[in-house]
């Protein structure tokens, strides 16, 4: 049984979908990304996207790769993901999903990952530079421990490896909506819409976008074709300029665009 689907399920049945919010564990400091994370589920949000600092964030935009830089200035470390993990489960019963790079893990063990994972609490993982071909450890080492596994496809994907993707992925498969990095804009590609409905060709039964999504009008458009919106770089900047009440207003903000048209939030 995976918690994140179920999750993501429960609000397509109650509303438009989900919303799921990112922030970086240890920004601006560990206990007040706590306390954000916290306030984003209590503003809304459905699933917690808790991504781990790390030195080279490839996928990352400017916003998110600042904020996890000085995160890692200010001396975090991967166990103290592992705590953020636990306190904020402790205090809000949101499913909580780890963002990381394949190496950390890889460094920590992976099963002693997985295994630490499940004793904070955690739902499991987003894995944005590990394919299914290349994770036959975390497939596993997951499978053992009960974790969710993301997997993202992107719109360059072949129908062969969305297959795979959507195969090997429990929780939701992460629909990259551009070709790019994180952070706000604009409009939403519309190559997003088009790759949802590859992925549901390729069997995919919950399917989420991220990359770019910063309105409440966004998640709206995005929740007409995919089951989850994922919101990052707008939740962090607002948790820079503004703390941990401006990083809960712009949760709540984002969250009226889950509210099924027709009905009053």
């Amino acid at each position: 049984m995976s918690r994140v689907a179920d999750t993501i399920a429960r609000r397509n049945a109650e509303a438009a979908g989900a919303l799921i919010g990112y922030l970086p564990a240890g920004f601006p400091d560990l206990q007040t990304s706590v306390d954000a994370a916290v306030a984003l589920a209590e503003n809304g949000v459905d699933v917690i996207e808790l991504g781990l600092p790390y030195s080279d964030p490839v996928m990352d935009g400017a916003v998110i790769q600042a904020a996890t830089q000085q995160a890692l200035s200010n001396g975090f470390r991967l166990r103290d993901g592992f705590t953020a993990v636990r306190e904020i489960t402790q205090r809000v019963d949101v499913p909580v999903l780890v963002m990381t790079y394949w190496n950390p893990v890889l460094q920590y063990g992976v099963d002693r990952f997985a295994d630490d994972l499940v004793a904070a609490g955690g739902a499991g993982l987003i894995t944005p530079d590990l394919i299914p071909d290349e994770g036959a450890a975390w497939l596993a080492a997951s499978d053992r421990a009960g974790l969710d596994r993301v997997f993202l496809a992107a719109p360059s994907s072949t129908d062969a490896r969305l297959r795979s993707t959507v195969e090997h992925s429990r929780g939701f498969v992460y629909a990259v909506s551009t070709m790019g990095i994180t952070g706000a804009r604009t409009d939403v590609d519309a190559a997003a819409r088009t790759l949802v409905g590859r992925l549901r060709d390729a069997g995919a039964t919950s399917t989420c976008v991220g990359l770019g999504i910063s309105s409440a009008a966004q998640v709206a458009e995005v929740l007409e074709y995919a089951d989850g919106a994922i919101v990052g770089s707008a939740l962090v900047k607002a948790l820079a300029d503004g703390g941990v009440a401006e990083a809960g207003r712009v949760a709540a903000e984002l969250a009226r665009g889950t509210v099924r048209q027709g009905a009053t939030a």
